[in-house]
């Protein structure tokens, strides 16, 4: 019978004590109605364990019945691997404030405003029957008959959607709530006179409004510019907020108080302007356009560069910025994005990076760079967790990255695994996850609510990326 007995591991008389979570936190979640921030930090792991693609919706619409201009175009160009991708893919999507409505833009010139619970409810048959989207549960579906680089809803009014491109110095404003494919308002940018003379168009890369009203409107533009509008006394702009170098500003963000603005360039500098400085404050009860130099620009370069441990891996260059992003539950934490698919937090407070992800190089998988080049990334943060949603440069996936403000953040530039690997806890382990998708993804956008991940992609479908279904019976 010996044969059949389990030894006994013999146990030391003083066993190092487990680090656990506190016994009295759901009490205090009950009590409160709040969760702690270490505690959701915890479980952030799970919460990305349980991302995979529960939906795809190919753009194959029509206006009018007739295939739309993003139709035709993935038409003609699918089969052909040898083939340009310009004028293809999905630039950019939003949802509004409450989740109800998501909204994308194409590089072939579509403005589409789908119904997100429609979507959501059509997600497992378009996976697994491949259906495509119902196209009747469409809220607004144009061509604008340019590029479309650029969408914004409207905080303060939830009907209003903005879209710019980088072939015009115009932002159109639709409502939604009218029986209208024609925009309620046209927005200008001013051209400039060269030293010959002529007029110099500026293209709009970013736009973005203020959440104090909907009144006061805001653009980037490919010369280095961002413009400011007060929509209830001109269609031009009444400030210009200036940088040093004309530089394509690809990306720009506003604080929660709505007086700070951010600014991702071209040559990799992030530029951050104070709208209450100078005679920022009259300039809206003005008809002259003021302008406003910033009140301090950050290289990365150099910023990354003072981290010891990855400049002793890599060697530090300018790279354009792709994107930049608030986290909605740090807002002092501004994660940026750069063409060589490098992401990371700057933390506001100190003007120091304290976060970085470095994925793999492109070449390294033989992907073919020339095309990515073609499309900026657009990342998106969930809306808690202070996870960040990246598309891959590389691969079809995206990243989901760990930026939790702790030095307990995988990502963090003074994380130290040698000690979380040894600490003995009942903790679920911190990681980065790269989720594998069936397409690349270009632009990304997180539902306010519900985190579900809704990605575009360089063959202008959109993605659905969230927790799986599962029936109740």
């Amino acid at each position: 019978m010996e044969k059949y007995l389990v030894p006994v591991k013999c146990q030391p008389e003083n066993p190092k004590p487990k680090r656990r979570i506190s016994p009295w936190i759901w009490s205090t979640i009950e009590l409160t109605g709040r969760i702690v921030s270490e505690y959701r930090h915890n479980l952030s792991g799970l919460l990305m364990q349980s991302y995979s693609e529960i939906g795809v919706f190919n753009h194959f619409y029509h206006i009018g019945g007739r295939k739309c201009p993003t139709h035709k175009t993935r038409l003609a160009t699918d089969g052909n691997t040898g083939g340009p991708f310009i004028k293809r893919g999905i630039s950019a999507v939003n949802f509004d404030n409450k989740g109800v409505y998501l909204v994308s833009v194409t590089k072939s010139g579509c403005l589409t405003v789908h119904d997100f619970e429609a979507l959501y409810c059509q997600s497992n048959d378009s996976l697994k029957l491949g259906l495509g989207e119902d196209e009747s549960k469409h809220v607004l579906h144009t061509s604008l008959n340019q590029n479309l680089d650029a969408v914004r809803w409207n905080p303060a009014n939830q009907d209003e959607v903005a879209c710019a491109s980088t072939e015009s110095n115009k932002v159109l404003i639709f409502d939604i709530g009218y029986f209208s494919i024609k925009p309620i308002e046209v927005l200008r940018a001013g051209s400039i006179t060269s030293i010959f003379g002529s007029d110099i168009r500026r293209g709009l890369c970013d736009i973005a409004f203020t959440t104090i009203d909907g009144s006061r409107m805001i653009a980037s533009d490919t010369l280095g510019i961002v413009n400011v509008w007060d929509r209830r006394m001109n269609v031009f702009p009444c400030i210009e907020l200036t940088t040093v170098s004309p530089s394509t500003i690809n990306s720009i963000q506003i604080s929660v108080d709505n007086q700070i603005i951010f600014g991702g360039g071209k040559d990799g500098i992030v530029h951050v302007w104070d709208l209450r400085g100078g005679r920022t404050s009259t300039a809206f009860q003005s008809n002259k356009v003021f302008r406003h130099p910033p009140l301090t620009s950050l290289k990365l370069a150099s910023m990354l560069g003072e981290i010891e441990s990855l400049k002793a891996q890599s060697e530090i260059v300018a790279k354009e910025i792709h994107s930049i992003n608030l986290n909605p539950s740090c807002p002092y934490q501004l994660a940026f994005h750069l063409d060589d698919g490098w992401s990371g937090v700057l933390d506001m407070h100190n003007f120091q990076v304290t976060h970085v992800h470095c994925p793999p190089p492109a070449w390294l998988n033989g992907s073919n760079t020339s095309t990515d080049m073609l499309y900026l990334r657009k990342p998106s943060w969930l809306p808690t967790n202070s996870v960040y949603v990246v598309g891959s440069p590389s691969d079809s996936g995206i990243h989901m990255l760990d930026f939790y403000p702790s030095t307990s953040s995988p990502c963090h530039v003074n994380y130290n695994e040698d000690f979380q690997n040894t600490a003995e806890t009942n903790q679920p382990s911190k990681q980065n996850r790269f989720i594998p998708l069936s397409k690349g993804v270009t632009a990304c956008a997180a539902h306010p609510l519900n985190s579900t991940v809704v990605a575009g992609t360089k063959d202008s479908a959109l993605l659905m990326v969230s927790q799986k279904k599962a029936s109740v019976n």
